[in-house]
């Protein structure tokens, strides 16, 4: 039998009572008592309930952030394909993570240790919206943000079978017809 450490124990335990009890929800003290350590135990793992949860996001952020670079160069019409793609694609193979980021986003982004992802947020946001700066444009990019992220979390479906739904769905609202000659 393969024994997991504390940390990854701490780790696990975390992210099961954040996506049960939410962030908020969910103290130091619940997650220690998941792991059967001592709180003082936990604290000399991590040093914050914020350090858990950053480190629980940290593999899914850093893609956020290499994705959001790998839009900055192109144009508006392949930046919001690529954005599609991209994001689709995230949140499919961090599915749990992204319902803790989403789940807890006005908080999260307040807090200096997810500081850098608003800047990517809008960034991808501008990107689905084709860098538009009309309102309803923005809008929609954010209605499909989130949609997206809501139906991830949610759907049982496989995720190739879901991928491609998405992408569809993301593309047949964002993308004009006029856009695509």
């Amino acid at each position: 039998m393969v024994r997991v450490s504390t940390r990854d124990e701490i780790l696990r335990v975390a992210a099961e009572q954040f996506a049960h009890f939410g962030y908020k929800g969910t103290s130091l003290q619940d997650i220690a008592a998941g792991v059967g350590c001592s709180k003082a135990t936990l604290l000399y793992h991590f040093a914050s309930k914020d350090t858990i949860l950053a480190e629980l996001v940290e593999a899914a952020a850093r893609e956020l952030g290499e994705l959001v670079a790998r839009l900055e160069p192109l144009d508006a019409a392949a930046a919001q394909e690529a954005a599609i793609d991209g994001f689709v694609d995230l949140v499919l193979r961090y599915r749990q993570e992204a319902a803790l980021i989403y789940g807890g986003m006005p908080q999260f982004l307040q807090e200096p240790a997810f500081a850098d992802l608003l800047p990517h947020f809008d960034a991808l946001c501008a990107a689905f919206a084709a860098r538009s700066t009309d309102p309803d444009e923005c809008v929609a990019a954010k209605v499909l943000l989130s949609g997206i992220v809501t139906v991830v979390i949610d759907e049982d479906l496989e995720p190739t079978d879901l991928r491609a739904t998405l992408v569809g769905v993301a593309r047949r609202a964002l993308i004009h017809p006029h856009d695509k000659d």
